[in-house]
């Protein structure tokens, strides 16, 4: 390749657990340059942190170590960098097994791993020298000391410092996800801490191809328009020289490529129009998607800002115990029946109510008025019951007992014991970026520090979002019908706040769409967040509205209480919910 050529980054990863042979399908299936994968999420680093804790130097992705014992010659052979933040809480550890790998296959790659994220041996000291990580929240310092995890987000030049230094695989902490193809497309392409624009769209091309086949037709509103989706194939960004790219997959794989399919994994986990990041503040309004054939779309136009001067800190600490019980409620007096089991409840339990940190007792109806089968006529009763002693929590364990033989007709259970179990409790924080800086080892040679701040510009950098004028907004007549039949969706945890983003495909229904769905009609078409602070970010020039809804999973998604703790499905049920939607846009 020259210098100018855009450089092809493969996904292999969208998470830890993610397919076992997509590295081998990435690296088998085309030409590439770069292979890469994200493995790590907010919960991913509360189960890490519970590895480590049995298997000490464990805490980091194995399923890693499995992908590269099948590509690592092939990758070697043809020049394919490896970047990969699956060395989670012990890269050092992951890097060194990696190391194992190679040698076992005769091979002699370049290893290096990025460290300096985990702050949690440094949080004593940090608050002696009178240094608070701010809860981003409440905007208060972080007083809580019992953590058994505080990884800050890394950017990407320790990676371009990996590559710089010859590496052929890189393994890294807890980076952001973007930054695993951030930092193949700013060392191959030289760019500058300061180049912006071209940071800010590597960012978005690593945002669209994080989360795997999410960008080929996973999880989209419109997956029965999508065909090979029971074997889909996992994403490629072609990232040019000026930080544009073009989102596709190798030729012959399930899935597809639209601006639709690209459209939806945009919206995925994302607050305002900025998103930040610790290299650039990528400009989501300002990101343009043009087709470009058959399986590529063309993201282009994205400005940069620069970054804040803070870090986000990921932080997990042990909240307590809880005790699930989840009853089914058949047929016929549906309420009747979850009040007399949450009478036996309290009568069978040692402890009143009050007594417990907290409890949350739901009927959830999903039974029909005149059910065909049995399983349509099943309402659910939930209850979880928080603690911070386990005995207390797990005194509700007799409950179903109780409740077997001596209750409502029909009872059956659906999962959940009662018995008491660990629950883990997340915060997002911020440290300055300049106290954290990212440590690159190269196995068996040198050892480089990089700084994480970013340079201040001279003069301000100016971003001007340009759209497009809309068209008038659709009038009657109107149809009641479901909202999704003109909008898709998608939707994510940004630990105990909510994403929900919606999307069309033409101007016209987004014009109507952004007229019709404020903030206020969303509280009705979602009770749940009715008392909810709820914030509002319009993207004309994708055709989207993104809404950030706080608080609604809690204390995030290992400890939420919902049935759906992640929020994958909340887009979709908005996409259910009825209203007045006008006939022009349905018959089109």
């Amino acid at each position: 390749m020259s210098e100018r050529d855009p450089i092809r980054i493969a996904n292999c990863s969208g998470f830890y657990g993610d397919q076992i042979d997509a590295a081998k399908r990435m690296v088998e299936g085309g030409p590439i340059d770069a292979l890469t994968g994200d493995w790590l999420a907010e919960l991913t680093m509360l189960i890490l942190a519970r590895t480590q804790a049995k298997r000490p130097g464990g805490g980091y992705a194995r399923t890693f170590v499995t992908q590269m014992e099948q590509v690592m010659g092939q990758c070697l052979d043809r020049g394919i960098k490896v970047v990969s933040n699956a060395g989670g809480l012990d890269p050092d550890h992951c890097a060194e097994a990696v190391a194992e790998v190679a040698d076992k296959l005769g091979l002699n790659p370049t290893i290096a791993y990025v460290n300096g994220d985990n702050l949690l041996p440094r949080l004593d000291r940090l608050r002696e020298e009178g240094i608070e990580i701010i809860n981003v929240e409440t905007g208060q310092p972080v007083t809580e000391t019992d953590y058994i995890s505080a990884n800050a987000y890394l950017g990407c030049w320790g990676i371009v410092e990996a590559l710089n230094g010859g590496a052929d695989i890189v393994v890294t902490g807890r980076t952001t996800d973007a930054a695993v193809v951030c930092g193949p497309a700013a060392w191959h392409h030289g760019w500058a801490r300061d180049d912006w624009d071209a940071l800010a769209g590597a960012v978005v091309a690593g945002h669209v191809i994080e989360c795997g086949t999410q960008a080929t037709g996973g999880n989209y509103s419109f997956f029965t328009e999508v065909s090979g989706m029971d074997y889909a194939g996992f994403p490629i960004a072609e990232v040019a020289a000026d930080g544009s790219s073009v989102i596709t997959k190798h030729p012959g794989t399930g899935g597809e490529v639209t601006v639709g399919t690209v459209t939806s994994q945009l919206l995925y986990e994302i607050g305002g129009h900025g998103y930040l990041g610790p290299d650039v503040t990528a400009r989501f309004d300002t990101i343009e998607l043009h087709d470009n054939g058959q399986d590529r779309v063309l993201v282009t136009g994205t400005q940069g800002e620069p970054p804040p001067e803070t870090l986000k800190v990921s932080m997990n600490r042990w909240g307590g115990y809880r005790s699930d019980i989840n009853v089914a409620l058949t047929g016929l007096d549906i309420e009747a029946k979850a009040e007399l089991l949450e009478q036996i409840l309290w009568r069978s339990t040692p402890h009143d109510p009050d007594d417990f940190e907290s409890v949350t007792v739901a009927t959830v109806r999903t039974d029909d008025e005149d059910p065909a089968t049995n399983e349509q006529a099943v309402a659910t009763w939930r209850v979880t019951i928080k603690d911070p002693d386990e005995a207390k929590a797990r005194s509700v364990s007799s409950a179903p007992n109780a409740m077997a033989l001596a209750s409502i007709p029909g009872f059956f259970g659906l999962g959940g014991t009662g018995f008491a179990r660990p629950f883990g409790v997340h915060t997002s924080g911020l440290i300055p970026a300049g106290l954290v800086p990212q440590h690159v080892v190269i196995l068996d040679g040198q050892r480089t520090v990089v700084e994480s701040t970013a340079p201040t510009p001279e003069t301000p950098v100016v971003v001007d979002p340009s759209f497009d004028q809309l068209p008038a907004v659709p009038g009657g007549p109107f149809r009641r019908c479901p909202l999704g039949l003109i909008a898709g969706s998608r939707s994510g945890d940004k630990g105990g706040d909510a994403n929900l983003g919606l999307f069309t495909r033409s101007a016209d229904a987004y014009a109507w769409l952004d007229a019709a769905l404020t903030t206020e009609r969303l509280r009705e078409l979602l009770p749940e967040a009715a008392e909810l602070e709820i914030e509002r970010f319009a993207l004309p020039n994708i055709w989207s509205i993104n809404f950030l809804i706080h608080g609604i999973l809690q204390e995030g998604v290992a400890s939420s209480t919902r049935q759906d703790g992640q929020a994958k499905s909340l887009g979709e049920w908005v996409r259910a919910r009825h209203l007045d939607i006008p006939v022009s846009l349905l018959d089109t």
